[in-house]
C-alpha cells in the first residue's frame, strides 16, 4: 500500500514540473517574440527618420535652390519693370512750340480751355468772349498753350485773335431791348439800347455806338419802332444807307419786327402790324428780317403793363432769335 501511495506521489510531482517547464518556455517564448517585436519597432523608427531626413534633404536640394534662383529672376524683371514704367513718358500726338515771352492775345468767342490740344481731352473751364489771354506756346495742330489758374491749359486757334475781337451778338434798340439785357445777361453780347428812344437816338447816338462793337463776326439784331411807328420810311432809309458798311466790315444784320403789344392805349398791334410789313418789304435784302411779332402772338406771351414783357417772355424771345440766327449759319 505505502508502495503505491509513493508512485502516485511521484507522478503528481512530475506533471507538476512538466507544466511548469511548459509555463518558463512560453515565458521566454514570448520575451523573445516582445524583443523581437521592439527590436523590428526600432528598425523601423530608424529606418522612417532616416528616410524623413532624405525627402527633407531633398526637398532642400538643387530643385529649392533652383527655384529661389527663378524667384529672385522674376523679382529682378518685376523690379526693372516698374522702374522702366516710372520713366516712360506719356506721348501726345501733338507738340508744342514755346514762346519766348507770352503773347497777349484774346478769346473772340466763348470756349472751352482743355488739358490738351483736341476736343478728346478734359474740359478745365471756360473762357468768355473778349477775355486777354497769356499765350505761352502754339501746337502744330493749331491749338494755342495758355497760362490759366494755377497751370496751363489748351484752347483752339480757330477762337483766338491777337486783337480785341468784336462782340458776337450785338442788340440795338428801345426800352425793350434794355430789358431783354436785364432778362438775358451780357456774356458774348453787347447793347446799344436806351428806355423811351426811336428813330432820332438811333441815327444821332447808336449809329455811333455800333461802330465800337460791331466788327467781321458780329451779328447785330435791331428792334427800334414801337415808340414811333410813323417813322417807318425813316428808319428803312437809315439802316439801308448803312448796309453797304456793314456789310463790308462783315457785320450780319437783322432787324427784328415790333413784338405785339397787350393792353396799351398809346399802341394797337393794327399799327404795329402796318409797320412791319412795310420794313419787311423794303428794307434792303442783305438785312435779314425776324417775325418775332407772329412768334410771340403764336407762343403768347406775358406782360405787366401792356407794352413790356416779364423776364421769361423775353428770355423766349432770345432763344427764338438765337434759333433764327442759327437757322441761317
Amino acid at each position: 500500500m505505502l508502495k503505491k501511495k509513493t508512485n502516485k506521489n511521484q507522478i503528481i510531482l512530475g506533471s507538476f514540473a512538466a507544466a511548469f517547464s511548459v509555463v518558463v518556455l512560453a515565458g521566454l517564448v514570448a520575451d523573445k517574440h516582445i524583443a523581437m517585436a521592439n527590436a523590428a519597432s526600432d528598425e523601423t523608427t530608424i529606418v522612417a527618420g532616416e528616410v524623413s531626413n532624405i525627402q527633407l534633404d531633398e526637398a532642400l536640394g538643387e530643385d529649392d535652390l533652383a527655384d529661389g534662383a527663378v524667384t529672385e529672376t522674376v523679382d529682378m524683371i518685376a523690379a526693372t519693370e516698374a522702374s522702366s514704367e516710372e520713366i516712360v513718358e506719356e506721348v501726345f500726338p501733338y507738340t508744342v512750340t514755346a514762346y519766348e515771352t507770352p503773347l497777349v492775345m484774346y478769346a473772340s468767342d466763348t470756349v472751352n480751355v482743355r488739358s490738351g490740344a483736341g476736343t478728346d481731352y478734359d474740359k478745365l473751364g471756360r473762357i468768355t468772349w473778349g477775355s486777354e489771354l497769356q499765350v505761352i506756346g502754339v501746337t502744330d495742330n493749331n491749338w494755342y498753350e495758355i497760362s490759366y489758374g494755377d497751370g496751363a491749359g489748351f484752347i483752339s486757334g480757330d477762337y483766338v485773335t491777337s486783337e480785341l475781337p468784336s462782340v458776337p451778338y450785338l442788340f440795338v434798340g428801345d426800352s425793350r431791348t434794355v430789358q431783354l439785357e436785364n432778362a438775358v445777361g451780357t456774356t458774348d453780347k453787347a447793347y446799344v439800347a436806351k428806355v423811351g428812344e426811336g428813330y432820332s437816338w438811333f441815327k444821332n447816338t447808336a449809329l455811333s455806338e455800333i461802330q465800337e462793337y460791331a466788327g467781321n463776326g458780329t451779328t447785330m439784331i435791331i428792334n427800334f419802332g414801337v415808340n414811333d411807328l410813323a417813322n417807318a420810311s425813316k428808319y428803312i432809309s437809315l439802316v439801308n444807307s448803312y448796309i453797304d458798311v456793314w456789310d463790308a466790315a462783315g457785320v450780319t444784320v437783322y432787324y427784328s419786327s415790333v413784338t405785339p403789344v397787350g393792353n396799351c392805349n398809346s399802341v394797337s398791334n393794327a399799327q404795329i402790324e402796318s409797320f412791319n410789313a412795310k420794313l419787311q418789304a423794303e428794307l434792303d435784302p442783305r438785312i435779314k428780317w425776324i417775325d418775332s411779332y407772329s412768334y410771340l402772338t403764336q407762343t403768347g406771351f406775358s406782360t405787366p403793363d401792356g407794352l413790356h414783357y416779364d423776364k421769361t417772355t423775353y428770355k423766349n424771345l432770345y432763344s427764338y432769335y438765337m434759333s433764327v440766327v442759327a437757322t441761317d449759319v
